[in-house]
C-alpha cells in the first residue's frame, strides 16, 4: 500500500482524511447509491417516482383514505395513552 505526500507539510493523505478532530467532512466511497452526491440521487429517485406512477403501481391517496388513516392514527396514540395511564395506576395500586 502506498501513500500520498500531496498535504502540505508532508503529512500523508490517508492519515489526514481518516482523523477524528471533526475538521474533515467523510469522503464518499464513490459506489452505489449512497455514494453519489445528493443532486444525482434527487434525479433518480424521481425518476422512479414517475416511472411508478405512469406504470399504475404508484398509489395516491384520496382525500377520503388520508382522512380515515389519519383518523386511524389519532385513535391509536389515544388507546396508547390510556394504555400507559391504566399502567401507571396499577403499578401505584400495587405498592400501596
Amino acid at each position: 500500500m502506498t501513500t500520498q505526500q500531496n498535504q502540505p507539510g508532508g503529512k500523508d493523505l490517508q492519515h489526514s482524511q481518516s482523523g477524528s478532530t471533526g475538521q474533515h467532512t467523510p469522503q464518499r466511497s464513490g459506489r452505489g447509491f449512497a455514494g453519489m452526491d445528493r443532486e444525482r440521487q434527487r434525479e433518480i429517485a424521481s425518476q422512479g417516482g414517475r416511472a411508478a406512477h405512469a406504470s399504475g403501481n404508484a398509489h395516491q391517496f384520496t382525500s377520503e383514505e388520508a382522512r380515515l388513516a389519519g383518523s386511524k392514527r389519532h385513535q391509536n396514540a389515544a388507546a396508547r395513552a390510556n394504555a400507559t395511564r391504566s399502567e401507571a395506576t396499577s403499578d401505584e395500586n400495587a405498592e400501596a
